[in-house]
């Protein structure tokens, strides 16, 4: 059974292995099906099943995603699961040494690459979601004075907040209420700059 808990990552060699284009769609696919094949994920990201097998074998080596009760009588399939009920990477646990600080930037910039694409599908696609997920759908900036603490304190209260939804979303799928209901990006970024 997945541990129920958010999964800090801290070591730069699970950080290296999620940091890789491929794994890290595979790894967003999984979250969302919850239990999927290799040939499942496969297809989700237009791969071939050899190549997901072997990028899911190395989530699976860092702990990431760890093998799932049989979904089917197959006895030749292999199911999948994330290891946990999600990741965090934090920007202290990779400040102490020049390689480590490399490693954690190359791997954000990732993230947020893959984060703005899955967001530009969207723009291209939006036109086919129809007026109630379009009028739903939100796109905002907001530019505060805040202090460390505080941007900390909103951090948390927004974590807090999004894990209801989380919460509320998979408690209506396990009651197979799943009527009206999409997979849906929030994105949240909280940074400090200057004009």
């Amino acid at each position: 059974m997945p541990s129920k808990e958010n999964r800090r990552i801290t070591d730069m060699g699970t950080l290296k292995a999620l940091a890789h284009p491929l794994r890290l769609k595979l790894y967003r696919a999984l979250y969302l099906e919850r239990v999927a094949t290799a040939s499942q994920l496969a297809e989700l990201v237009d791969e071939a099943v050899s190549l997901v097998s072997y990028h899911l074998r190395k989530l699976a080596e860092h702990g990431l995603i760890e093998e799932a009760e049989p979904q089917s009588q197959d006895g030749r399939e292999r199911w999948w699961r994330p290891a946990s009920d999600g990741i965090s990477i934090h920007d202290e646990d990779f400040q102490d040494a020049p390689e480590k600080v490399a490693a954690h930037k190359s791997a954000s910039r990732l993230f947020f690459e893959q984060r703005s694409e899955l967001y530009y599908r969207h723009l291209d696609e939006r036109a086919h979601w129809g007026a109630e997920w379009n009028s739903a759908s939100l796109d905002s900036e907001y530019l505060s004075r805040l202090t460390p603490a505080e941007l900390a304190e909103l951090g948390r209260e927004l974590h807090a907040l999004l894990k209801k939804y989380d919460d509320k979303g998979r408690a209506a799928d396990a009651a197979s209420d799943t009527q009206g209901r999409e997979n849906v990006a929030l994105h949240v970024y909280g940074f400090p700059f200057r004009v």
